[in-house]
């Protein structure tokens, strides 16, 4: 998620399910409008001081992270106090009613979080939950990440990968090679929004070069 600090312009964010705790990184991404970060292990609410500052943010999925805690209301409440801003939290929309209830309701962050230890948020209270965020099943892990890997590039005009793609890998060659493989090219997909056509050139033929590269080995492998 540093690399997020070199792309003040990126617009959409894609980082479910890859351990993330800290969003300070993203305090510089002023155009950002939507950011996905389910399933990670974002520990306190704190977190949102970060986003505070992003005028643009109109889209947060943060469900299923530590910080979310055992109380639904007080999580959304406190969320929406914080980025009043938001038009969809957790793939739901947000309304006028809620916006006003979160005055009441939710609490207000001030400061960013303590790193030494974790003062704020349900920690503590649901660090069963987040262990058990580590032992998903792996198709659930490689559904998530080709659906984050799909919308990107539906968002980038592109080929979706098909769904079958890594079948043929075991269950454990599917978590730890099929994972790191949709998140590098997320992370590809997402930089190559803040290229101009100069740069988009220079990727086209360096992936023609690779693309003949592989041909050719496949072919003396035949």
């Amino acid at each position: 998620i540093s690399i997020c600090r070199d792309l003040p312009n990126i617009e959409v964010i894609t980082f479910s399910v890859n351990g993330i705790s800290d969003l300070e990184p993203l305090h510089q991404c002023q155009n950002l409008s939507e950011l996905y970060l389910r399933r990670n292990n974002i520990r306190s609410l704190d977190e949102l001081f970060y986003l505070k500052t992003l005028p643009r943010l109109r889209v947060l999925w943060l469900a299923e992270n530590p910080c979310c805690g055992p109380d639904p209301h007080r999580y959304r409440m406190t969320v929406l106090r914080n980025l009043p801003s938001l038009q969809k939290l957790d793939n739901q929309a947000v309304t006028e009613e809620e916006l006003s209830q979160a005055l009441v309701d939710g609490v207000e962050i001030t400061a960013p979080p303590a790193r030494s230890s974790v003062e704020s948020g349900w920690a503590e209270s649901t660090a069963p939950s987040a262990a058990g965020s580590t032992t998903e099943p792996d198709s659930e892990l490689l559904s998530c990440s080709l659906e984050e890997t799909s919308k990107t590039q539906e968002e980038l005009d592109m080929k979706s990968v098909p769904s079958d793609k890594y079948s043929s890998f075991s269950s454990q060659e599917t978590d730890c090679s099929c994972k790191k493989s949709n998140n590098v090219l997320n992370a590809i997909l997402l930089l190559m929004k803040e290229l101009d056509a100069e740069g988009l050139e220079v990727i086209q033929q360096t992936v023609a070069r690779r693309l003949q590269a592989f041909q050719k080995k496949e072919l003396q492998e035949e």
